[in-house]
């Protein structure tokens, strides 16, 4: 009995004393990067085979033949650099536009595919088998990457896996939770998975149609916004073929002319885009 208690009081005076020493703070769960972030958005556009890098090398290149090009042509190295930099910027532009456009078709699609997913499993399929069978009569818009599962999961047989690869092929966050519903009720089972997609597929479709009135009454202003933009850098473009005007622009008055309206240009773009962005969900089930 002694020995008991003494073990007990050891016991506790140990966990008295490590009180005093506090656990060492976890490490910060890591942002994602640059790179990863660009990855998604490439894919998001349709061009996954392209890299982050590659991005950033054509993005040079162009704006290294704008240089060379637009300084042949007006004989000006300031209005050359100005739209150098623009052309080195578009590829950019072009996969967030591409992005978005991709994004705003795939929301059209996430609830028929639901359905699709849903009917699968009512009419007696496995997980498996529903998703594959996307492949086939699934939209078109998503056929290719479901495809692509079918291959997957039938050269390996893991389901967890091929999934990880269906969400890193869609980067999508409605994908994201579609998947993870799929891989818990594969994992522990259960009878609700009907009925939470039926409620995703709601929520869905009143957000695309909440989503779509504000787009088309929005859609006039923004491409007006950017016609206003534009339409200064059009009218230089033309002007600078006049060798009058182009040597106006070689001075330092010409350059800070140049610098402030590429500054108010850029100011003005951003502003647009924060000010007139809907808010777009992001991938937190990766």
């Amino acid at each position: 009995m002694g020995t008991v208690v003494g073990l007990v009081l050891g016991a506790g005076l140990v966990t008295i004393w490590w009180s005093f020493f506090p656990a060492p703070p976890k490490a910060p769960r890591r942002g994602r990067t640059w790179s990863e972030r660009t990855q998604d958005l490439l894919v998001q556009a349709g061009v996954p085979s392209v890299s982050p890098a590659g991005l950033v090398l054509t993005s040079l290149g162009l704006g290294l033949v704008a240089l060379v090009v637009i300084g042949a042509v007006t004989a000006t190295p300031p209005i050359a650099v100005c739209f150098a930099l623009m052309a080195a910027g578009a590829p950019g532009v072009l996969v967030h536009a591409r992005a978005r456009r991709r994004r705003r078709a795939l929301r059209g699609v996430w609830p028929d595919v639901i359905d699709d997913l849903v009917s699968g499993i009512r009419a007696g399929m496995s997980l498996p088998e529903a998703v594959m069978s996307l492949a086939d009569r699934g939209p078109e818009e998503v056929r290719p990457e479901f495809a692509r599962f079918a291959q997957d999961y039938r050269a390996t047989g893991r389901f967890s896996d091929s999934l990880d690869a269906l969400k890193a092929h869609l980067a999508d966050p409605v994908a994201d939770r579609i998947v993870e519903a799929l891989r818990l009720t594969q994992q522990v089972g259960g009878t609700d998975l009907g009925r939470l997609l039926r409620t995703l597929a709601q929520m869905l479709r009143e957000d695309l149609r909440t989503r779509g009135e504000l787009e088309a009454r929005q859609s006039w202003t923004v491409n007006g916004a950017r016609l206003a933009v534009a339409a200064p850098w059009l009218v230089l473009l033309l002007l600078s073929t006049r060798g009058e005007t182009a040597s106006a622009y070689n001075t330092s008055a010409g350059v800070l002319v140049l610098a402030t309206g590429a500054g108010l240009s850029v100011l003005a773009y951003w502003l647009m885009v924060r000010l007139g962005q809907l808010p777009e969900e992001r991938r937190v089930l990766r």
